[in-house]
Protein backbone atom coordinates (compact mmCIF):
# COMPACT_ATOMS: atom_id res chain seq x y z
CA UNK A 1 0.00 0.00 0.00
CA UNK A 2 1.26 3.51 -0.78
CA UNK A 3 1.36 6.31 1.79
CA UNK A 4 -2.00 7.72 0.68
CA UNK A 5 -3.70 4.36 1.23
CA UNK A 6 -2.16 4.08 4.69
CA UNK A 7 -3.27 7.57 5.69
CA UNK A 8 -6.81 6.96 4.40
CA UNK A 9 -7.02 3.61 6.21
CA UNK A 10 -5.76 5.07 9.50
CA UNK A 11 -7.99 8.15 9.32
CA UNK A 12 -11.02 5.97 8.48
CA UNK A 13 -10.31 3.84 11.54
CA UNK A 14 -10.05 6.94 13.76
CA UNK A 15 -13.28 8.32 12.29
CA UNK A 16 -15.03 5.03 13.03
CA UNK A 17 -13.77 5.10 16.63
CA UNK A 18 -15.16 8.63 17.03
CA UNK A 19 -18.54 7.47 15.72
CA UNK A 20 -18.55 4.62 18.25
CA UNK A 21 -17.77 7.13 21.03
CA UNK A 22 -20.71 9.28 19.88
CA UNK A 23 -22.99 6.24 19.88
CA UNK A 24 -21.97 5.38 23.46
CA UNK A 25 -22.55 8.99 24.48
CA UNK A 26 -26.06 8.86 23.00
CA UNK A 27 -26.92 5.72 24.92
CA UNK A 28 -25.61 7.16 28.17
CA UNK A 29 -26.85 10.74 28.21
CA UNK A 30 -29.75 11.08 25.76
CA UNK A 31 -33.31 9.85 26.10
CA UNK A 32 -34.75 7.14 23.82
CA UNK A 33 -37.06 9.79 22.35
CA UNK A 34 -34.12 12.02 21.40
CA UNK A 35 -32.17 9.13 19.91
CA UNK A 36 -35.25 7.85 18.09
CA UNK A 37 -36.02 11.21 16.48
CA UNK A 38 -32.38 11.66 15.52
CA UNK A 39 -32.21 8.16 14.01
CA UNK A 40 -35.31 8.64 11.88
CA UNK A 41 -34.33 12.07 10.54
CA UNK A 42 -30.70 11.14 9.93
CA UNK A 43 -31.72 7.93 8.13
CA UNK A 44 -34.07 9.86 5.86
CA UNK A 45 -31.26 12.32 5.18
CA UNK A 46 -28.79 9.54 4.42
CA UNK A 47 -31.22 7.84 2.03
CA UNK A 48 -31.77 11.21 0.31
CA UNK A 49 -28.01 11.73 0.05
CA UNK A 50 -27.30 8.25 -1.29
CA UNK A 51 -29.87 8.48 -4.08
CA UNK A 52 -28.93 12.05 -4.97
CA UNK A 53 -25.27 11.09 -5.34
CA UNK A 54 -26.06 7.98 -7.41
CA UNK A 55 -22.37 7.00 -7.02
CA UNK A 56 -21.21 10.34 -8.45
CA UNK A 57 -18.42 10.35 -5.87
CA UNK A 58 -17.09 7.15 -7.47
CA UNK A 59 -17.44 8.63 -10.94
CA UNK A 60 -15.45 11.65 -9.75
CA UNK A 61 -12.63 9.29 -8.81
CA UNK A 62 -12.74 7.20 -11.98
CA UNK A 63 -13.20 9.89 -14.64
CA UNK A 64 -10.25 12.27 -14.72
CA UNK A 65 -10.91 15.47 -16.63
CA UNK A 66 -8.49 18.31 -17.26
CA UNK A 67 -9.22 19.86 -13.85
CA UNK A 68 -10.16 18.14 -10.60
CA UNK A 69 -11.94 21.33 -9.54
CA UNK A 70 -14.09 21.42 -12.66
CA UNK A 71 -14.92 17.73 -12.22
CA UNK A 72 -15.91 18.36 -8.59
CA UNK A 73 -18.11 21.32 -9.52
CA UNK A 74 -19.89 19.31 -12.20
CA UNK A 75 -20.36 16.38 -9.80
CA UNK A 76 -21.83 18.68 -7.15
CA UNK A 77 -24.23 20.39 -9.58
CA UNK A 78 -25.51 17.12 -11.04
CA UNK A 79 -25.99 15.68 -7.55
CA UNK A 80 -27.79 18.84 -6.46
CA UNK A 81 -30.21 18.48 -9.38
CA UNK A 82 -31.09 14.93 -8.31
CA UNK A 83 -31.29 16.19 -4.73
CA UNK A 84 -34.03 18.64 -5.76
CA UNK A 85 -35.87 16.04 -7.85
CA UNK A 86 -35.90 13.63 -4.91
CA UNK A 87 -37.24 16.18 -2.42
CA UNK A 88 -40.87 14.96 -2.77
CA UNK A 89 -39.72 11.44 -1.86
CA UNK A 90 -37.93 12.76 1.21
CA UNK A 91 -40.96 14.85 2.14
CA UNK A 92 -43.17 11.75 1.86
CA UNK A 93 -40.80 9.82 4.13
CA UNK A 94 -40.87 12.62 6.70
CA UNK A 95 -44.67 12.75 6.58
CA UNK A 96 -44.89 8.96 6.98
CA UNK A 97 -42.60 9.10 10.03
CA UNK A 98 -45.21 11.11 11.95
CA UNK A 99 -42.68 13.74 13.11
CA UNK A 100 -43.31 17.47 12.96
CA UNK A 101 -43.32 17.87 9.18
CA UNK A 102 -41.67 21.27 8.64
CA UNK A 103 -39.10 20.84 11.42
CA UNK A 104 -38.07 17.32 10.44
CA UNK A 105 -37.96 18.09 6.71
CA UNK A 106 -35.72 21.12 7.29
CA UNK A 107 -33.30 19.09 9.42
CA UNK A 108 -33.25 16.24 6.87
CA UNK A 109 -32.61 18.73 4.04
CA UNK A 110 -29.68 20.41 5.80
CA UNK A 111 -28.16 17.11 6.95
CA UNK A 112 -28.48 15.56 3.50
CA UNK A 113 -27.08 18.54 1.60
CA UNK A 114 -24.03 18.86 3.87
CA UNK A 115 -23.41 15.11 3.87
CA UNK A 116 -23.66 14.99 0.07
CA UNK A 117 -21.10 17.78 -0.25
CA UNK A 118 -18.79 16.12 2.29
CA UNK A 119 -18.79 12.81 0.42
CA UNK A 120 -17.88 14.57 -2.84
CA UNK A 121 -15.15 16.48 -1.00
CA UNK A 122 -13.56 13.20 0.09
CA UNK A 123 -13.38 12.01 -3.51
CA UNK A 124 -12.02 15.34 -4.71
CA UNK A 125 -9.28 15.34 -2.08
CA UNK A 126 -8.15 11.88 -3.14
CA UNK A 127 -7.25 13.35 -6.53
CA UNK A 128 -5.14 16.12 -5.02
CA UNK A 129 -1.67 16.27 -3.52
CA UNK A 130 -1.38 16.79 0.22
CA UNK A 131 -1.96 13.42 1.81
CA UNK A 132 -2.66 14.84 5.28
CA UNK A 133 -5.79 16.47 3.90
CA UNK A 134 -7.10 12.90 3.56
CA UNK A 135 -6.99 12.62 7.35
CA UNK A 136 -8.60 16.01 7.95
CA UNK A 137 -11.54 15.47 5.63
CA UNK A 138 -12.37 12.15 7.31
CA UNK A 139 -11.53 12.76 10.98
CA UNK A 140 -12.60 16.37 11.63
CA UNK A 141 -16.35 15.93 10.87
CA UNK A 142 -17.00 13.10 13.39
CA UNK A 143 -14.68 14.84 15.86
CA UNK A 144 -16.72 18.04 15.57
CA UNK A 145 -19.98 16.11 16.02
CA UNK A 146 -18.63 14.41 19.15
CA UNK A 147 -17.39 17.68 20.67
CA UNK A 148 -20.73 19.41 20.06
CA UNK A 149 -22.62 16.49 21.62
CA UNK A 150 -20.31 16.50 24.66
CA UNK A 151 -20.75 20.26 24.99
CA UNK A 152 -24.52 19.88 24.83
CA UNK A 153 -24.40 17.31 27.65
CA UNK A 154 -22.33 19.56 29.92
CA UNK A 155 -24.44 22.63 29.12
CA UNK A 156 -27.62 20.56 29.60
CA UNK A 157 -29.03 21.90 26.37
CA UNK A 158 -32.64 20.83 25.88
CA UNK A 159 -32.69 21.46 22.13
CA UNK A 160 -32.03 19.00 19.27
CA UNK A 161 -28.41 18.48 20.30
CA UNK A 162 -27.79 15.32 18.29
CA UNK A 163 -29.15 16.82 15.08
CA UNK A 164 -27.12 19.99 15.62
CA UNK A 165 -23.97 17.94 16.29
CA UNK A 166 -24.42 15.88 13.13
CA UNK A 167 -25.16 18.98 11.04
CA UNK A 168 -22.08 20.83 12.24
CA UNK A 169 -19.95 17.76 11.62
CA UNK A 170 -21.20 17.38 8.06
CA UNK A 171 -20.80 21.13 7.51
CA UNK A 172 -17.13 20.94 8.54
CA UNK A 173 -16.66 18.08 6.10
CA UNK A 174 -18.42 20.03 3.33
CA UNK A 175 -15.95 22.91 3.61
CA UNK A 176 -13.22 20.69 2.16
CA UNK A 177 -14.81 21.08 -1.27
CA UNK A 178 -14.34 24.88 -1.22
CA UNK A 179 -11.17 24.78 -3.39
CA UNK A 180 -13.39 23.68 -6.28
CA UNK A 181 -15.23 27.02 -6.02
CA UNK A 182 -12.64 29.35 -4.49
CA UNK A 183 -9.30 27.83 -5.49
CA UNK A 184 -7.73 31.23 -6.14
CA UNK A 185 -7.99 32.04 -2.42
CA UNK A 186 -5.86 29.09 -1.33
CA UNK A 187 -2.32 27.80 -1.70
CA UNK A 188 -1.89 26.64 -5.33
CA UNK A 189 0.82 24.14 -4.40
CA UNK A 190 -1.50 22.32 -1.99
CA UNK A 191 -4.38 22.33 -4.44
CA UNK A 192 -2.61 21.01 -7.54
CA UNK A 193 -4.18 17.82 -8.87
CA UNK A 194 -2.04 14.76 -8.25
CA UNK A 195 -0.25 13.47 -11.37
CA UNK A 196 -2.24 10.66 -12.95
CA UNK A 197 -2.22 8.28 -15.86
CA UNK A 198 -5.75 8.62 -17.33
CA UNK A 199 -6.59 4.98 -17.93
CA UNK A 200 -9.73 4.54 -15.83
CA UNK A 201 -13.29 5.60 -16.42
CA UNK A 202 -16.92 5.23 -15.41
CA UNK A 203 -19.03 4.87 -18.54
CA UNK A 204 -22.31 4.15 -16.75
CA UNK A 205 -25.33 6.36 -17.24
CA UNK A 206 -26.80 8.30 -14.33
CA UNK A 207 -29.86 6.03 -14.42
CA UNK A 208 -27.72 2.89 -14.11
CA UNK A 209 -25.72 4.36 -11.24
CA UNK A 210 -28.95 5.39 -9.55
CA UNK A 211 -30.32 1.85 -9.94
CA UNK A 212 -27.14 0.39 -8.43
CA UNK A 213 -27.34 2.78 -5.49
CA UNK A 214 -31.04 2.15 -4.95
CA UNK A 215 -30.52 -1.64 -4.93
CA UNK A 216 -27.80 -1.39 -2.28
CA UNK A 217 -29.84 0.97 -0.11
CA UNK A 218 -33.00 -1.13 -0.34
CA UNK A 219 -31.14 -4.34 0.52
CA UNK A 220 -29.59 -2.94 3.68
CA UNK A 221 -32.90 -1.40 4.70
CA UNK A 222 -34.77 -4.65 4.01
CA UNK A 223 -32.43 -6.69 6.21
CA UNK A 224 -32.86 -4.44 9.23
CA UNK A 225 -36.59 -3.88 8.76
CA UNK A 226 -37.28 -7.60 8.28
CA UNK A 227 -35.31 -8.56 11.39
CA UNK A 228 -37.13 -5.91 13.39
CA UNK A 229 -40.54 -7.06 12.15
CA UNK A 230 -39.95 -10.82 12.31
CA UNK A 231 -37.64 -11.33 15.27
CA UNK A 232 -37.91 -8.24 17.47
CA UNK A 233 -35.63 -5.48 18.72
CA UNK A 234 -33.16 -7.69 20.59
CA UNK A 235 -32.40 -9.97 17.64
CA UNK A 236 -32.13 -6.92 15.40
CA UNK A 237 -29.67 -5.36 17.82
CA UNK A 238 -27.48 -8.47 17.86
CA UNK A 239 -27.46 -8.80 14.08
CA UNK A 240 -27.06 -5.11 13.22
CA UNK A 241 -24.32 -4.48 15.81
CA UNK A 242 -22.18 -7.33 14.48
CA UNK A 243 -22.88 -6.33 10.86
CA UNK A 244 -21.93 -2.71 11.55
CA UNK A 245 -18.57 -3.63 13.10
CA UNK A 246 -17.51 -6.23 10.52
CA UNK A 247 -19.01 -4.36 7.57
CA UNK A 248 -16.64 -1.51 8.30
CA UNK A 249 -13.67 -3.60 7.12
CA UNK A 250 -14.64 -4.04 3.42
CA UNK A 251 -15.71 -0.38 3.45
CA UNK A 252 -12.18 0.64 4.52
CA UNK A 253 -10.65 -1.68 1.91
CA UNK A 254 -12.72 0.07 -0.74
CA UNK A 255 -11.98 3.59 0.53
CA UNK A 256 -8.31 3.15 1.38
CA UNK A 257 -7.36 0.94 -1.57
CA UNK A 258 -9.76 0.82 -4.52
CA UNK A 259 -10.76 4.49 -4.39
CA UNK A 260 -7.15 5.61 -4.00
CA UNK A 261 -6.15 3.62 -7.09
CA UNK A 262 -9.02 5.15 -9.07
CA UNK A 263 -8.03 8.64 -7.99
CA UNK A 264 -4.28 8.09 -8.41
CA UNK A 265 -3.71 5.26 -10.92
CA UNK A 266 -0.30 3.63 -10.82
CA UNK A 267 1.40 1.35 -13.29
CA UNK A 268 2.70 -0.93 -10.55
CA UNK A 269 1.15 -1.50 -7.14
CA UNK A 270 0.61 -4.14 -4.49
CA UNK A 271 -1.25 -7.27 -5.54
CA UNK A 272 -4.93 -6.64 -4.63
CA UNK A 273 -5.19 -10.22 -3.39
CA UNK A 274 -2.95 -9.40 -0.42
CA UNK A 275 -5.17 -6.43 0.44
CA UNK A 276 -8.27 -8.63 0.32
CA UNK A 277 -6.62 -11.32 2.45
CA UNK A 278 -5.54 -8.65 4.93
CA UNK A 279 -9.17 -7.55 5.21
CA UNK A 280 -10.24 -11.16 5.82
CA UNK A 281 -7.70 -11.49 8.63
CA UNK A 282 -9.06 -8.35 10.31
CA UNK A 283 -12.64 -9.62 9.98
CA UNK A 284 -11.63 -12.95 11.54
CA UNK A 285 -9.86 -11.14 14.39
CA UNK A 286 -12.94 -9.01 15.05
CA UNK A 287 -15.20 -12.06 15.15
CA UNK A 288 -12.78 -13.98 17.37
CA UNK A 289 -12.35 -11.04 19.75
CA UNK A 290 -16.12 -10.70 20.09
CA UNK A 291 -16.50 -14.42 20.82
CA UNK A 292 -13.72 -14.29 23.42
CA UNK A 293 -15.35 -11.27 25.06
CA UNK A 294 -18.60 -13.23 25.33
CA UNK A 295 -16.92 -16.33 26.75
CA UNK A 296 -14.96 -14.32 29.32
CA UNK A 297 -18.11 -12.33 30.17
CA UNK A 298 -16.53 -9.01 29.24
CA UNK A 299 -19.84 -8.13 27.57
CA UNK A 300 -23.16 -7.90 29.35
CA UNK A 301 -25.08 -11.18 29.36
CA UNK A 302 -27.73 -9.54 27.18
CA UNK A 303 -25.22 -9.62 24.31
CA UNK A 304 -24.62 -13.37 24.39
CA UNK A 305 -27.14 -13.88 21.60
CA UNK A 306 -24.75 -12.20 19.15
CA UNK A 307 -22.52 -15.29 19.05
CA UNK A 308 -24.41 -17.34 16.37
CA UNK A 309 -24.23 -14.38 13.98
CA UNK A 310 -20.45 -14.11 14.07
CA UNK A 311 -19.31 -17.01 11.85
CA UNK A 312 -21.78 -16.34 8.99
CA UNK A 313 -20.81 -12.68 9.09
CA UNK A 314 -17.09 -13.50 8.98
CA UNK A 315 -17.64 -15.54 5.81
CA UNK A 316 -19.88 -12.93 4.18
CA UNK A 317 -17.76 -9.86 4.99
CA UNK A 318 -14.56 -11.75 4.22
CA UNK A 319 -15.79 -12.36 0.67
CA UNK A 320 -16.83 -8.70 0.50
CA UNK A 321 -13.21 -7.76 1.33
CA UNK A 322 -11.96 -9.76 -1.66
CA UNK A 323 -14.49 -8.09 -3.95
CA UNK A 324 -13.70 -4.63 -2.57
CA UNK A 325 -9.96 -5.13 -3.14
CA UNK A 326 -10.56 -5.69 -6.88
CA UNK A 327 -13.47 -3.24 -7.33
CA UNK A 328 -11.28 -0.73 -9.20
CA UNK A 329 -10.60 -3.11 -12.10
CA UNK A 330 -13.95 -2.75 -13.95
CA UNK A 331 -13.29 0.99 -14.24
CA UNK A 332 -9.77 0.43 -15.55
CA UNK A 333 -10.95 -2.11 -18.12
CA UNK A 334 -14.10 -0.22 -19.25
CA UNK A 335 -16.38 -2.87 -17.76
CA UNK A 336 -18.12 -0.70 -15.20
CA UNK A 337 -21.54 -1.43 -16.73
CA UNK A 338 -21.02 -5.18 -16.52
CA UNK A 339 -19.84 -4.76 -12.93
CA UNK A 340 -23.02 -2.89 -12.00
CA UNK A 341 -25.20 -5.56 -13.63
CA UNK A 342 -23.29 -8.21 -11.68
CA UNK A 343 -23.87 -6.32 -8.43
CA UNK A 344 -27.56 -5.89 -9.29
CA UNK A 345 -27.76 -9.64 -9.86
CA UNK A 346 -26.20 -10.34 -6.48
CA UNK A 347 -28.63 -7.91 -4.79
CA UNK A 348 -31.57 -9.61 -6.52
CA UNK A 349 -30.42 -13.02 -5.29
CA UNK A 350 -29.96 -11.68 -1.75
CA UNK A 351 -33.42 -10.10 -1.70
CA UNK A 352 -35.01 -13.32 -2.97
CA UNK A 353 -33.16 -15.44 -0.42
CA UNK A 354 -34.10 -13.00 2.33
CA UNK A 355 -37.82 -13.37 1.59
CA UNK A 356 -37.92 -16.98 0.33
CA UNK A 357 -36.60 -18.43 3.58
CA UNK A 358 -39.62 -17.00 5.39
CA UNK A 359 -41.81 -19.36 3.35
CA UNK A 360 -39.93 -22.40 4.66
CA UNK A 361 -41.19 -23.10 8.16
CA UNK A 362 -38.25 -25.36 9.07
CA UNK A 363 -35.86 -22.45 8.47
CA UNK A 364 -38.04 -19.67 9.85
CA UNK A 365 -35.92 -18.72 12.84
CA UNK A 366 -33.43 -15.89 13.07
CA UNK A 367 -30.18 -17.86 13.21
CA UNK A 368 -30.93 -20.31 10.37
CA UNK A 369 -32.38 -17.46 8.34
CA UNK A 370 -29.19 -15.44 8.69
CA UNK A 371 -27.01 -18.53 8.19
CA UNK A 372 -28.48 -19.28 4.76
CA UNK A 373 -28.64 -15.64 3.74
CA UNK A 374 -24.99 -15.03 4.66
CA UNK A 375 -23.68 -18.22 3.06
CA UNK A 376 -25.47 -17.61 -0.24
CA UNK A 377 -24.29 -13.98 -0.16
CA UNK A 378 -20.73 -15.22 0.43
CA UNK A 379 -20.91 -17.51 -2.61
CA UNK A 380 -22.22 -14.70 -4.79
CA UNK A 381 -19.50 -12.25 -3.76
CA UNK A 382 -16.81 -14.90 -4.17
CA UNK A 383 -17.97 -15.51 -7.76
CA UNK A 384 -17.83 -11.76 -8.44
CA UNK A 385 -14.31 -11.72 -6.96
CA UNK A 386 -13.18 -14.51 -9.30
CA UNK A 387 -14.51 -12.52 -12.27
CA UNK A 388 -12.86 -9.29 -11.12
CA UNK A 389 -9.54 -11.04 -10.58
CA UNK A 390 -9.32 -12.23 -14.18
CA UNK A 391 -9.89 -8.72 -15.58
CA UNK A 392 -6.67 -7.38 -17.04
Amino acid sequence: MNITSKIVALSSAVAFALQIALALLMLRYFSPEDVGMFSVISQIGFFWTTLALAQTQLRLLANHGASVFEDARQAWVSSLQRFVWLSPVAALAVWWSGLSFVNALLWALLLSLCQLTWMLAQSMRLRMVGIWAQAGVRVLPPLMALLVAVGAVFMQWSGPALLAAALLGYAVGATWILPAFFSSCLNPQDLSPAPITPRSGDTRSAALRMTHTLADALLLTAIVVMWQRMYGEQETGWMSAALRVMGFVPAVVHMAWAQVLLAQPQDRHTNPLWIGLGGIIIVVLLGTTCEIAIELKWLDKNWQGISPYLLPLVLWQGCCCLTAAYSFRPFETKKAKIYTFACLGVSAIQINVLFFILLTESLANSYLHFYWFSNISSICFFIVFLWLRQLK
